[in-house]
């Protein structure tokens, strides 16, 4: 739901989002990766040595599952943290209505914004799109 939504705001914009397959490099620290969605803006710049694989990505949205919570809260964010473009790591959870949302604020420290409920919209400024918290659970029995 959330992609379908992103690519649909996204159209005709500087941004594009792409999902699982789309490998993701970050030369700071060599980690090699498929987050659940990213979103790239402007040309996607490959990696040196590896035509298949990005880097700078603007977005990085991870969707929880039990096996990789803890590792998209904690080791793997601060790799992300290394990406000099990555304005925002949203994490989706799979079992409850929860979005964790980490925007990099003008001091260049990462702020939690948190979605607990159905009303609303996860807001993603660093793309100007906001998606209803309602659509992206759709259909999900929570």
């Amino acid at each position: 739901n959330l992609f379908s939504g992103l690519a649909i705001k996204l159209k005709g914009k500087s941004c594009f989002p792409y999902g699982p397959d789309m490998r993701v490099n970050i030369p700071e620290n060599t980690l090699y990766t498929y987050p659940d969605i990213s979103i790239f803006c402007g040309d996607v710049l490959s990696a040196q040595f590896d035509e298949d694989t990005a880097v700078q990505p603007t977005v990085l949205i991870e969707i929880l599952s039990p096996s990789t919570k803890q590792y998209d809260r904690g080791a793997k964010f601060k790799l992300y943290r290394d990406i000099p473009t990555l304005k925002e790591y949203i994490l989706v959870d799979a079992e409850s209505i929860n979005i964790e949302a980490f925007r990099i604020n003008s001091n260049n420290h990462w702020e939690l914004e948190e979605y607990k409920t159905t009303s609303g919209e996860l807001a993603i400024p660093s793309v100007q799109v906001s998606i209803s918290i309602a659509d992206i659970y759709d259909r999900t029995r929570l």
